[in-house]
């Protein structure tokens, strides 16, 4: 399985690499990547793998394959490099960290909005959630004031670890409904906000800032009813 370095630094840019292979499609696998594959709503990175001559391979997505490793996905086919060549894995940065500050922004938003998540996605400048509320009146401005009360606030972010045992003992901290966090590995990786986890506190494999100051101002930019209790809520940053 590809080593995802992401998980442990979400702040690194790049990373030498060992191409492993190049599958029937043309994605690249590489035995280590700072590339975030497309899961969990959230967008997968795009970049350059630079090799040892300086040439590049435009990346136009990560994604993970049937056995969850992370497969760089090139713009334009058939540009692989040869298996076993060192390449360096470099991120677009400003995309990601886009993604990083959005991504925390909806933990935020779930903080806010106390509801079950129904699904939800982070691309570009612009996420959303679909909470599972019933019949109720959203504002637009008031929840904006909210969310960038709390980002002001600072609050640090931070992450952990329990066992696969203590999420299934406490399955209050599991906010999505749709999409489960993954288990089978013997521990689940746990996102808080706030020093003890009492902004938000939820199992999440994304990629997230060190504090919420780092999001920047955002709008609620749009509730949509999608059904009898599903409230879509879209934020963009302002």
């Amino acid at each position: 399985m590809t080593e995802q370095l992401f998980r442990d630094d979400a702040y690194a840019r790049e990373c030498t690499a060992k191409v492993v292979a190049v599958n029937d499609r043309g994605g690249i696998l590489l035995d280590r990547s700072v590339f975030y594959a497309t899961s969990g709503g959230q967008a997968g990175d795009k970049g350059v793998l630079v090799s040892e001559a300086g040439d590049e391979i435009a990346i136009a997505l990560a994604v993970y394959d049937e056995n969850k490793n992370v497969v760089h996905v090139p713009a334009v086919e058939g540009s692989a490099p040869e298996v076993g060549t060192t390449v360096t894995a470099r991120l677009d940065w400003d995309a990601r960290y886009a993604h990083m500050r959005m991504h925390t922004c909806m933990h935020l938003l779930c903080s806010v909005l106390p509801y079950p998540v129904t699904g939800g996605s982070i691309s570009g400048d612009t996420g959303r959630l679909d909470f599972d509320i019933p019949e109720a009146v959203l504002e637009k401005d008031a929840l904006s004031e909210q969310l960038n009360g709390l980002i002001l606030a600072d609050h640090p972010v931070s992450d952990d670890w329990i066992t696969d045992e203590e999420l299934e003992a406490n399955p209050d901290l599991v906010r999505t409904m749709a999409v489960k966090p993954p288990m089978g590995s013997g521990k689940v990786r746990i996102v808080k906000i706030g020093a003890d986890g009492e902004i938000d506190l939820q199992p999440c494999g994304g990629t997230h800032v060190r504090s919420t100051g780092e999001i920047g101002q955002v709008v609620v930019s749009k509730i949509e009813k999608k059904g009898r209790q599903n409230r879509r809520v879209r934020v963009t940053f302002a």
